[in-house]
């Protein structure tokens, strides 16, 4: 790259890769405004973690009196959001880091194959053959099959489905179902496994729009408010697949991993603001770093989005109303989730 010259330029004779690795090759675009970023980092904190607790909160205090309504919207916008991050979020910003046009996709072995969605291909195979694993391993020890014991922690209450008719308390909230011990046990043995990975997911996305932030700059302002519904949008569906996994009473797991979830992008922003004079967001190996972690991110959230989420809630389950008006709405606030988070991804 010693030798491109950019002020004298033949397109006829130049090197694609030394034009496009040229252009891309700017430092971080970090332009002062350090107190609303600082503010950001409280902001994206506060916010974040409380909706990230709102689901399991409403499940675990049934004092609260959630209208069930409002715990199903929660519940399935955060599955169509879980797969919206997971297309339009992770694996088109994988592309845009080291895809075959970008300057990492342009030189050396990178060059040699369109290497974002194999990785993301490679991630949801690997979580299939732990899912797969997992399953075998609760059907050898408890002699009974992951789908006989998929989503049965909250029975939805319903006149036409529960007799006798129920209360307008039970109208407006939801039930816990007590599960025997053994059941209680294999039912999280298969759930926590999977709920880990989706974390596992999520937050390396948080971390990498955290850390970028902190550096960027005329883009802050618009940055700013839309991490702050994106990162609700994610906690919301992270809280609320959380919210069905039976833990045991009185458990700290599921409050740590909310907070988990919560101060992740924080600290994240916290670094950025740290390194913001040295930190290069454009360089090779800040994209070579955030391309590979998004396409794993991304093949563990299309597998666990469509599979686990998805299909699972709305196919193979068993239990799933046959109120044709509350599967409307499932689907409508689904599609209401994935819509928006994907609208959002014109700005982050």
């Amino acid at each position: 790259m010693a030798s491109f010259d950019p002020s004298n330029v033949n397109l006829y004779e130049a090197d694609p890769a030394e034009v496009v690795c040229f252009i891309n090759a700017s430092g971080n675009d970090y332009d002062g405004r350090l107190g609303a970023r600082i503010s950001s980092i409280f902001v994206i904190l506060f916010v974040s973690t409380a909706v990230t607790f709102f689901p399991v909160l409403a499940l675990r205090s049934p004092k609260l009196k959630i209208p069930l309504y409002v715990y199903m919207f929660a519940r399935y916008f955060g599955t169509g959001v879980i797969i919206a991050t997971a297309f339009v979020h992770l694996l088109d910003p994988a592309y845009a880091e080291i895809g075959p046009n970008t300057c990492v996709g342009m030189t050396g072995n990178w060059a040699l194959y369109s290497w974002p969605p194999a990785i993301a291909l490679t991630s949801a195979m690997c979580v299939f053959l732990l899912d797969l694993g997992a399953d075998l391993y609760v059907e050898s020890k408890f002699g009974i099959a992951k789908m006989d014991t998929a989503n049965v922690i909250v029975e939805n209450l319903t006149t036409a489905e529960q007799t006798p008719p129920p209360t307008l308390d039970e109208k407006r909230t939801f039930d816990v179902v007590h599960l025997d011990p053994e059941a209680a046990e294999r039912s999280f043995e298969q759930q926590i496994a999977a709920f880990l990975i989706l974390e596992f997911g999520v937050i390396f996305h948080s971390v990498i729009i955290g850390l970028n932030l902190g550096v960027v700059g005329d883009e802050f302002t618009t940055l700013y408010p839309v991490l702050v519904f994106h990162q609700s949008f994610e906690g919301l569906g992270i809280g609320v697949r959380m919210s069905t996994i039976p833990f045991k009473r009185g458990s700290w797991m599921p409050w740590l991993m909310c907070l988990a979830y919560g101060l992740t992008t924080p600290i994240s922003i916290a670094i950025g603001l740290g390194v913001r004079t040295t930190y290069n967001p454009n360089s090779n190996t800040a994209n070579i770093i955030a391309g590979v972690l998004d396409a794993t991110s991304a093949g563990i959230l299309i597998y666990t989005g469509l599979v686990e989420l998805l299909a699972s809630d709305f196919i193979f389950d068993p239990k799933r109303t046959k109120n044709r008006k509350r599967i409307a709405f499932m689907v409508v606030c689904t599609l209401a989730g994935a819509g928006i988070m994907a609208l959002i991804g014109k700005w982050a």
